[in-house]
């Protein structure tokens, strides 16, 4: 027989299992479903099509735009982000002068809401008037049209995801320095190790399982940006900003073909799944955990 114990067990745990079966696990299963369908179309009810879906996404072209697009914009704003927020947090965990307005000031452009940061850096990005050319005017250079440009468009959303994100980072990177003991940079100073040697050897090895965690996030936030795409480029000049999670939000709520988002979806649902299994297996063993 099941023990009273394990009943009550199961019964603490249902709440939060049914919130993730409803929320997470079926509507993944529900999706892919979706995308085995044709797009229902009035009175015309979805058919059964199999992989089909799929195999037009090879013959389109935004799409490898997008999924090119995002492996940039993952592939600069992630090690941007997870760097600067060790440095930051660095910075902040020595006794500076002014150090809780200094990590104020870090911290605060998490706290500002994603559509308010878009339009902030909308306004930097202005040209003529925006903050980028009146500074360039100082030194007579001429006016550029940042997100009008395909070739700066994506390097200029670049910019706003990693000061948007780092300081959220810093603020993990922090606490796990703060909670390491002080005796390790006792014994360090102790036996004549420099600073750098320290970082390498020791703070570097247990900032390990945080620095996961960090990362961990930094590929979700990079794969699932829309807020700042709709709100400064809707994925203009000629898609050089779309990203695969706009493209599934246009695909679906603008053309309204719900099928060809689904796959979509699950394309994204795969690639996130392939990018945390290589996370975990590579640094998996990398890190060390107290």
């Amino acid at each position: 027989m099941i023990r009273r114990e394990t009943w009550q067990a199961w019964a603490l745990l249902l709440p939060a299992l049914l919130l993730l079966v409803a929320f997470t696990h079926w509507p993944a299963v529900a999706t892919l479903i979706d995308s085995l369908y044709t797009t229902p179309r009035g009175s015309r009810p979805p058919r059964f099509i199999g992989l089909e879906n799929f195999a037009s996404l090879l013959d389109d072209r935004v799409f490898w735009t997008a999924l090119r697009n995002n492996f940039i914009y993952a592939a600069a704003t992630i090690p941007a982000s997870v760097i600067l927020a060790l440095l930051m947090a660095l910075a902040v965990n020595t006794a500076l002068p002014g150090r809780p307005l200094l990590r104020m000031a870090y911290f605060t452009p998490t706290m500002l809401p994603m559509i308010a940061v878009a339009n902030i850096w909308l306004f930097f990005f202005t040209p003529d008037y925006g903050l980028f050319d009146q500074v360039a005017g100082l030194f007579g250079l001429g006016r550029h049209n940042w997100l009008g440009d395909s070739a700066t468009a994506l390097p200029a959303m670049i910019v706003v995801a990693v000061w948007k994100e780092a300081g959220f980072f810093m603020i993990f990177y922090l606490a796990a320095l703060q909670a390491m003991p002080p005796d390790l940079r006792e014994a360090a100073d102790l036996e004549g190790s420099s600073r750098w040697n320290f970082f390498r050897r020791v703070t570097l090895p247990l900032l390990m399982p945080t620095t996961l965690f960090v990362l961990v996030n930094a590929v979700i936030n990079a794969f699932r940006l829309v807020d700042h795409v709709v709100v400064m480029t809707r994925g203009g000049p000629d898609n050089a900003t779309t990203l695969l999670l706009y493209y599934i939000y246009e695909t679906g709520f603008r053309f309204w073909d719900t099928a060809m988002a689904a796959t979509l979806t699950v394309v994204l649902l795969v690639l996130l799944a392939a990018l945390a299994w290589l996370q975990f297996g590579v640094l998996g063993r990398r890190v060390h955990y107290r």
